[in-house]
């Protein structure tokens, strides 16, 4: 089905730039450009980081290689600077050497002797020129070998310096991807929170029907303590009516009235 839809669209394409012309091929990258765009914006960032990560484990085997390379080169400039400090002590003896040949000649002898051996001025002579040469050739090889050695020493500078480099980069790069996990999680962990969408509302409902409840409650107790406070007094005073009724009756009970009025009048004609 993939390759059907990428056939289609490779024609659709040709077909395209074959009736547009050269126009069509701006329409041809536009629409590329933004498909890449689209697909790019639409890989979750987990893959992106992960796969990030795995472009820093690929340097791994690059720098494991130029590490190699670098060892070797160690051993190659240590060998050669071994190589250099013998040949200049021999050089140093070549020249003591030549310098003492030399001295012999100027001598003016005819015989000279050398480790028990006595050999002529003319040979002598034939070795000191082969001797000069020799020396002037090994010089000129020694030469060489410290523009060598200098040049191979500061490529080594050079290789360790890129290496250090590569390895600070890759420590950097790995640094900045565990931040980038870290600024992931907390994303996540916000995204999580915002998913909490509680509805409340009841709770708000639930909370005012108890606050009404509670007020009516209130309202029924305030009544009810008025009528207890009412019930519970002691009347200090009664009708008029209902007194008067009362007087009566003892007075009538007593026959309290006669005997009121008689000593009403012996107090009377006292005070008179």
């Amino acid at each position: 089905m993939v390759k059907k839809t990428l056939f289609l669209g490779a024609a659709a394409l040709l077909l395209a730039g074959l009736f547009c012309g050269r126009g069509a091929w701006s329409y041809v990258t536009t629409v590329m450009e933004r498909m890449h765009h689209q697909v790019k914006s639409n890989v979750p960032v987990k893959f992106e980081i992960d796969r990030a990560r795995g472009m820093i484990k690929e340097l791994s085997p690059e720098i494991e290689r130029n590490m190699h390379l670098i060892a070797r080169e160690e051993v190659e400039i240590a060998k050669l600077e071994r190589e250099l400090e013998q040949n200049e002590k021999q050089l140093a003896k070549s020249q003591d050497e030549i310098l003492r040949l030399k001295s012999d000649l100027e001598s003016g002898n005819s015989q000279f002797v050398y480790a028990g051996r006595s050999y002529s001025a003319s040979e002598v002579k034939t070795d000191l020129a082969n001797r000069f040469a020799h020396h002037r050739t090994a010089e000129a090889t020694i030469d060489q070998l410290q523009k060598i050695l200098r040049v191979r020493q500061n490529g080594l500078k050079a290789a360790r310096d890129k290496l250090e480099g590569m390895l600070a980069a890759k420590r950097q790069l790995t640094v900045e991807i565990e931040n980038l996990e870290a600024r992931l999680k907390m994303v996540e962990v916000a995204q999580t929170t915002s998913q909490f969408n509680f509805d409340d509302s009841q709770l708000a409902r639930t909370r005012d029907l108890i606050n009404e409840i509670s007020t009516r409650l209130d309202v029924t107790e305030k009544m009810m303590s008025q009528q207890v406070e009412l019930s519970d007094r002691i009347p200090l005073e009664e009708d008029d009516a209902d007194a008067e009724n009362v007087v009566d009756a003892v007075t009538k009970y007593f026959g309290c009235t006669a005997a009121h009025d008689q000593m009403a009048g012996l107090a009377n004609a006292e005070a008179h």
